[in-house]
């Protein structure tokens, strides 16, 4: 299964591609950010998302897709554009006929580190081991983006088990 997580933001949109191998290891496919430019109104800046989201979906074909939560911040006008970036995430995964999970930080946290309440650096390195990348990928939302599709990877194999043992 190829999955497509996803780190929302205005400025830095950050994306990871991962696959599960035969051997039953994660393999980063494509990672980077989406960058927009301060100087363009909002909904450019939105467009941009969406078209480049686009152009990464079209070459890539994953099979479903994972999302940040939003989580609470303390400046509003922050939380209201990533809320906007979210939106536009998720209707381009949803034009594209993806599957969508949803995962807090504290779940992504529990999936890659083990403890919630891990730093960004213990993260940051787990993302680096668990796909034997040579260095920890940056931007920061490059990385986070990763870990939220190895969340949802983890999460996707522990309902299987779950499934499987219950059939």
């Amino acid at each position: 299964m190829l999955v497509v997580g996803i780190d929302p933001g205005t400025a830095t949109t950050g994306f990871g591609l991962i696959t599960e191998t035969a051997s039953g290891s994660l393999q980063a496919v494509h990672y980077g950010v989406i960058l927009t430019p301060a100087d363009l109104p909002m909904a450019e800046r939105l467009l941009l998302i969406h078209q480049n989201l686009k152009d990464i979906l079209l070459l890539h074909h994953p099979d479903s897709g994972a999302v940040e939560k939003l989580f609470f911040q303390k400046n509003v006008k922050t939380a209201l554009a990533v809320g906007q970036a979210r939106g536009v995430i998720l209707m381009t995964l949803a034009e594209f006929g993806i599957p969508v999970a949803e995962y807090s930080p504290l779940d992504v946290k529990n999936a890659v580190v083990g403890y919630g309440g891990a730093e960004k650096r213990q993260v940051q390195q787990m993302v680096k081991a668990i796909l034997d990348l040579p260095e920890v990928p940056r931007p920061d939302d490059t990385a986070d983006a990763l870990a939220i599709a190895i969340c949802h990877l983890s999460t996707a194999r522990y309902q299987a088990s779950v499934d499987q043992a219950s059939s």
